[in-house]
């Protein structure tokens, strides 16, 4: 079993910076870390390869500086890495970004063995659009399950996989068939630490590096900027509120007279909204 993990290097959240003319997200002189969403979908795909043996490769897109997260990924037990990594790419939304990356893994498939499960994240910390990986199943003409909590159960023989599947009305169990994609919620695991002959291995493994024409893609107007149509209008930090949080003090503690408390606070703080309740009880 061949499986292919997407991950992505983003700015640490905590020291992010918008460019006050592009409206982009500045990531010089910004640590980087690997998208945490992404940690919980490496996981699970370690665990398949544990449990039915095979691969994983693990792709990034990005900047020379990518590497990094790329060998971070060995060291957790990844067995490859593939950088993608071009001029042309920057400036990528996830439209461009998904155009770039399912041409990368088509390019694998074709160089280690055709994946039987892409795994990525739900989103990443940067974007929170959570496009790239429907995106990239759309274009690779994979079946997608979105939000996965668990894998139940997967059959190679027969192609087979069976999810647990969040939604907003509860769990969902699929069945599907493979090849598909996979986008991991998070909580689901915990990263493991690796062992030392994989960050030994690590150290010295060498990736490998694909420029856009390394990975097959001719349509370079696809990519970057130019392959780009989403417009940031406008990106602002919320206001902060003047008003603090209010403490409620009950000698009572049983649940019933606690709400009854909170919801008395409540209407006292809006006294509008216990109109507006009032009003549509009659």
């Amino acid at each position: 079993m061949h499986i292919v993990v997407c991950i992505k290097q983003v700015p640490d959240s905590a020291q992010i910076r918008v460019h006050p003319v592009t409206n982009t997200i500045m990531r010089q002189g910004v640590p980087t870390i690997i998208n945490p969403y992404d940690l919980f979908a490496l996981e699970e795909a370690l665990k398949l390869r544990d449990s039915h043996g095979g691969k994983v490769t693990v792709l990034t897109m990005g900047p020379a500086m990518a590497e990094e997260a790329l060998r971070k990924s060995l060291t957790y037990g990844a067995d490859g890495a593939v950088l993608l990594t071009d001029r042309c790419f920057a400036g990528s939304d996830t439209l461009a970004t998904s155009f770039a990356l399912s041409k990368a893994i088509a390019k694998i498939g074709d160089a280690f063995g055709t994946p039987d499960i892409v795994f990525t994240g739900k989103q990443t910390i940067d974007g929170d659009t959570a496009q790239v990986g429907p995106g990239i199943a759309k274009r690779l003409n994979f079946r997608q399950l979105t939000y996965v909590a668990k894998i139940t159960s997967i059959d190679l023989a027969s192609r087979a996989i069976t999810v647990e599947r969040r939604s907003e009305g509860g769990t969902q169990i699929l069945n599907s068939r493979l090849p598909c994609l996979i986008t991991m919620l998070e909580g689901v695991n915990a990263i493991r630490r690796g062992s030392l002959d994989d960050a030994l291995r690590a150290a010295c493994s060498e990736i490998v590096k694909w420029n856009a024409a390394d990975a097959g893609i001719e349509e370079i107007t696809k990519c970057g900027l130019r392959g780009s149509p989403t417009v940031v209008k406008r990106v602002f930090a919320p206001t902060p509120r003047a008003q603090s949080a209010v403490q409620i003090e009950t000698s009572d503690k049983t649940l019933r007279h606690v709400a009854d408390e909170v919801v008395a606070s409540i209407l006292t703080q809006q006294p509008a909204l216990e109109l507006a309740l009032s009003s549509n009880l009659a």
